[in-house]
């Protein structure tokens, strides 16, 4: 029988051992090259050089929640500050449609071309449900990304305005240092984050578009406030006369503002990003504006507001911080959110209670 059923079609014959999933010699060789972590010293001395690879690690060391990675990047920080501060930084924002990134590409490429070293820090919104973002800047400036004299970063919003304000004005300082003498912050859109930006920046450029109705009610007056320069974009074609009725439109608004302590007054241009026009014109204006506010002293000492403006937000966020995570109060936190939910104890009696706890470990601890 068994003869048989060696000589049947049936026969199932011994096959060849099974190779490994991983080819060990290759697993091997990646551990063998496996580069260690850099050090403190290579981080500076390649920023100070200008390795754009090395800068791009520093910064996910700053956007890094680790307490190490922390603790890295500020060390980082404090050894790239005596290089910082000699560049011009552009905020930049707009009405949702009026081309921010098209806008960023084309008056970018200008700069490089005049042979200035452009940095663009793009803030994305991250989505409330995944938290995660799409971080595409780099796909919609495809020109500029290529430009061996710019350097594009996006960073995720990751739900904390505050504290993606707070490290991307850190990106700032270690791009300075790494030689970017022109600085782009691109906020998400006109809202909140643009009282952030502001706070970082030397001047705040707001991008309009023409024909989208009532532009005057269309956007907060606050915002506007803040403008250093209103440009309609989208200047071309058939929207020529729309754009330069906008124009005047804005220009009478803007004149109703009182004069900001920087002794400006606001512009408002037009330009192209299809057609690249008018970019000349708005780049001489920002470079007129640093004039004046170097040579009546707001320059320096807006600078130094801010500085002062981000060691208060960075203290509240540290104490912020402190309590969410403080081993006392996490465990309570769900517990006090049932209460005021059922309405068993209102939300101010609950914080109230809450805070009491946390500060009256300090005083135990002391005592």
């Amino acid at each position: 029988m068994n003869e048989v059923l060696e000589k049947s079609a049936l026969a199932v014959n011994p096959g060849i051992e099974r190779p490994p999933v991983v080819n060990p010699e290759a697993m091997a060789r990646i551990r063998k090259n496996k580069k260690k972590p850099l050090s403190m010293e290579q981080y500076v001395d390649g920023i100070l050089n200008g390795n754009i690879t090395i800068l791009s690690k520093a910064i996910t060391l700053v956007e890094s929640l680790l307490e190490e990675h922390h603790e890295a990047a500020q060390a980082i920080i404090e050894k790239c500050l005596p290089y910082s501060g000699k560049s011009i930084r552009i905020g930049i924002t707009g009405v949702p449609g009026a081309g921010k990134s098209t806008f960023i590409e084309a008056f970018g490429k200008k700069i490089t071309e005049w042979g200035h070293k452009l940095a663009v820090l793009a803030i994305d919104p991250s989505s409330e449900r995944s938290k995660g973002s799409i971080l595409g800047d780099k796909t919609r400036m495809i020109e500029l990304s290529c430009d061996p004299n710019a350097f594009i970063r996006p960073s995720p919003s990751a739900g904390s305005l505050g504290g993606v304000a707070r490290k991307t004005r850190e990106t700032v300082i270690l791009c300075e240092a790494a030689g970017f003498d022109t600085i782009f912050i691109e906020t998400v859109g006109v809202g909140q984050s643009e009282t952030a930006v502001h706070s970082m920046v030397d001047f705040f450029l707001l991008l309009m578009i023409s024909g989208a109705g009532d532009e005057l009610q269309g956007i907060k007056r606050g915002i506007m406030e803040m403008a250093n320069m209103l440009v309609i974009n989208k200047a071309d074609g058939s929207n020529i006369l729309k754009a330069m009725q906008s124009k005047a439109q804005y220009q009478s608004a803007m004149h109703l503002f009182p004069l900001p302590a920087s002794k400006w007054t606001p512009k408002v241009l037009t330009a192209s990003s299809k057609e690249k026009t008018g970019m000349e014109e708005i780049w001489e204006s920002i470079n007129e504006y640093i004039g004046l506010t170097e040579t009546n002293g707001f320059f320096h000492l807006n600078r130094q507001e801010q500085t002062k403006f981000w060691m208060y937000e960075t203290i509240n966020e540290t104490l912020q911080n402190n309590f969410y995570y403080n081993p006392q109060i996490k465990p309570l936190l769900t517990d006090f959110e049932e209460k005021v939910a059922t309405d068993k104890i209102s939300s101010f009696i609950a914080a109230k209670e809450l805070l009491n706890k946390y500060f009256k470990q300090f005083i135990i601890h002391n005592e």
